[in-house]
C-alpha cells in the first residue's frame, strides 16, 4: 500500500506559524510502509510562516481577507501529481488545504463546520482514501 501523508505529521516545520503537528504513533505505524511526504500549502509557495488561511465556501483566505484560492489550488494540483498512485493519504485535520470533515469556516474565530480541504477535495475526487491524525484505531487495523 502506497501512503501519503501530511509533512506537518513528521515533524516537519511546514504549518503557517512555522511549528508541526508531529504525531509518534502515525510515524510507528508507518515505519513498515513506503510513503509520499506532502504539503500543499509550502507548494502553493507560501513562506513559513504565513498568515493563517481558513476556506469559506470554496474560497480560501488569510487571516487579513486575501483570497489566495488560486495559489492553493496550484499547489495543491502539484501535491496531487506527486502522490500519484497512493491508495490513502493520512492528512492534517481542520486545514484549509487537507482537512477532511472538519474545516475551520472562514472567520477566523476558531469554528468549525463541515467540510474539507483543498487538497483533500482533490484526492477524494482522484479515488484517494482519506484519514487524519484522529484515524489512529482504523489506520492501527489498515498498517497492520
Amino acid at each position: 500500500m502506497k501512503i501519503a501523508i501530511s509533512a506537518c505529521l513528521l515533524g516537519d516545520n511546514v504549518r503557517y506559524d512555522g511549528s508541526n503537528k508531529k504525531n509518534n504513533e502515525i510515524i510507528k505505524l508507518l515505519a513498515n510502509h513506503e510513503y509520499i511526504k506532502i504539503c500543499p500549502e509550502i507548494l502553493s509557495g507560501f513562506k513559513i510562516p504565513h498568515e493563517a488561511l481558513e476556506r469559506k465556501n470554496d474560497k480560501v483566505y488569510t487571516k487579513s481577507h486575501k483570497d489566495v484560492t488560486a495559489k492553493l489550488n496550484k499547489g495543491s494540483a502539484k501535491a496531487l501529481k506527486l502522490i500519484e498512485g497512493c491508495d490513502i493519504a493520512i492528512l492534517k485535520s481542520k486545514s484549509p488545504s487537507c482537512g477532511y470533515k472538519k474545516i475551520y469556516d472562514g472567520t477566523f474565530s476558531n469554528t468549525l463546520i463541515d467540510g474539507n480541504g483543498i487538497f483533500t477535495d482533490m484526492c477524494i475526487k482522484n479515488g484517494i482514501e482519506i484519514y487524519t491524525e484522529n484515524d489512529l484505531e482504523i489506520l492501527n487495523e489498515l498498517l497492520k
